[in-house]
């Protein structure tokens, strides 16, 4: 995540929403009933929001439990959904309180208490998961319930602190049902979403059922919804193909999204103008064959983004010079400002200077889900043709063993997406180069932290711009990540779903309460 699968945010920072997005639509007669089902191949990592910090979790998490903040479609800045109102407490920044909505339950009908949400809050830092959102809530020191009212205390000034607690990080669970100090386990679910988790398959499937006592910002679900989680992007084609799912999302096969045109027959489909990413992201521990920056660079040095875009991804995809991407405030292009072009010479020349001995050998880990595998290849060929690199590509097929070994310094680089969970920068360099960094690639930076801590203590985002650019250079020059490219987010329908729309409106919420039949 997200995720993905997203503070006091200036209105240019919104991520294409509808304005930005193509609806088509063809008529055909016939109504549906029963569940929707819908079709993904995106991985639920865990049903435990301590657990999940990925943009299939997440999705689930939008459904089936609540935050204390949402994002509603349309909009940049965070609502109220189990809490009533929310504020910072003053104006450093260190103090944020909510009050939690009267009315607000669990689906098994006990009350969200304050002391509901410092237990979601202070298991997330306990069980401080590998896997978890932990690194999202760096700046969290305290949570204190009195009441209705939940009182967080910030080690530090952190003006994108409400975004964050509007994502799945911040789900609130029952702490009758949930472990304080380990991930819960049984495949159950305890929220006070507009879904209540009626049948779980892991790894296959998810059945839910509307929450008759959801209250809160989203409407209440009008239908049952079915999701079913495939393989890869080949089998999620195959059961639209079929007739499995009336909708598809994240992701279909690139030359299947590149062929989306109005004549097809009963599709509707939506591509949004989308923030989501994807790098190379380098092991800088002690014995990594990336460890030398100069190594890095010289990867930056010769990555052909545009062959990856054409060839692997048929046009889908748009390179990217720069962590923070376009219709982001801030994005820059400090990597082709830098590496304008791929350049074997440049590249030697940097090893040369390092006293590196080529070829350098590097192992490149790659989830082998959707096209990451015809990427690592490409991205082979390329560092190859130089005669500088020997990759030995190590391809994983779970994603949590994926996630484990990346963790664990398997690889000495490996190739990972990223979707944005609110729209800010921040989101963009924080969790992914700062401290305690979700990418778990052993990077930190004492000046990097600094910054980043500067940008947070900004309540205007736009006096943050100038040390966001600074921060893209800074990485740069470091290159413990290299962008290759940003995408849309296409979502496919049946002309008998309504709603799919909002599956992807740039906020970063998967709402599938408003599926409905015509």
């Amino acid at each position: 995540m997200r995720s993905v699968r997203s503070k006091i945010i200036a209105a240019g920072l919104v991520l294409g929403l509808a304005g930005a997005a193509a609806w088509q639509l063809l008529p055909e007669d016939g109504n549906g009933s029963g569940a929707i089902r819908v079709g993904t191949s995106d991985v639920l990592s865990s049903l435990d929001p301590a657990g999940a910090y990925d943009a299939g979790s997440w999705a689930l998490f939008s459904n089936v439990y609540q935050a204390l903040l949402t994002i509603k479609p349309g909009s940049d800045t965070p609502a109220p959904d189990a809490a009533s109102t929310c504020n910072f407490v003053g104006h450093k920044l260190t103090t944020y309180q909510c009050e939690l909505r009267p009315d607000v339950k669990f689906s098994n009908g006990r009350a969200i208490t304050a002391e509901d949400v410092k237990f979601s809050f202070d298991r997330i830092k306990e069980i401080n998961s590998e896997q978890g959102p932990a690194p999202l809530f760096n700046t969290l020191d305290s949570v204190k319930a009195d009441g209705r009212m939940v009182t967080f205390n910030l080690s530090a000034p952190d003006a994108t602190f409400p975004f964050k607690i509007a994502t799945g990080a911040a789900s609130i669970v029952d702490r009758e049902k949930y472990p304080a100090k380990a991930l819960r386990e049984g495949g159950k679910v305890d929220g006070s979403g507009p879904y209540t988790l009626s049948r779980y398959k892991e790894g296959a499937s998810v059945e839910l059922k509307p929450n008759a006592s959801y209250k809160g910002q989203g409407k209440p679900a009008h239908v049952p919804v079915t999701v079913k989680y495939f393989k890869d992007s080949a089998q999620l084609d195959q059961a639209w193909k079929s007739r499995d799912v009336e909708v598809a999302h994240r992701e279909m096969p690139p030359e299947v999204l590149a062929a989306l045109n109005p004549g097809l027959k009963d599709t509707r489909y939506q591509a949004s103008g989308g923030t989501e990413t994807r790098s190379m992201v380098f092991n800088v521990r002690q014995g990594s064959t990336t460890a030398a920056p100069a190594v890095r660079q010289a990867v930056a040095a010769v990555l052909d983004r545009s062959k990856v875009a054409t060839d692997v991804y048929k046009g889908t995809v748009t390179p990217l010079y720069s962590l923070v991407p376009a219709g982001v405030a801030a994005h820059g292009t400090p990597f082709f400002d830098t590496y304008p072009a791929p350049n074997g010479a440049t590249a030697k020349k940097l090893l040369k200077d390092a006293g590196i001995t080529t070829p350098v050998p590097v192992s490149l880990g790659v989830n082998t889900r959707g096209a990451n595998l015809p990427e690592a290849e490409e991205l082979k060929r390329q560092l190859e043709s130089t005669g500088l690199f020997q990759l030995t590509l190590k391809p994983v097929e779970e994603w949590t063993d994926f996630q484990k070994a990346y963790a664990a310094g398997e690889f000495d680089a490996y190739t990972i997406g990223w979707i944005a969970d609110f729209p800010d920068a921040d989101n963009f360099l924080s969790p992914l180069v700062g401290a305690d960094s979700s990418m778990n690639n052993g990077f930190s930076d004492k000046n990097i932290d600094a910054l980043i801590a500067r940008t947070q203590s900004f309540s205007d985002r736009g006096e943050a711009a100038a040390d966001f650019r600074e921060l893209q250079k800074m990485v740069t020059q470091q290159a413990p990540m290299v962008p290759i490219w940003q995408k849309k987010d296409y979502v496919m329908s049946r002309e008998a779903v309504t709603g799919a729309q909002y599956l992807s409106d740039g906020t970063g919420v998967w709402r599938l309460w408003e599926l409905n039949w015509l």
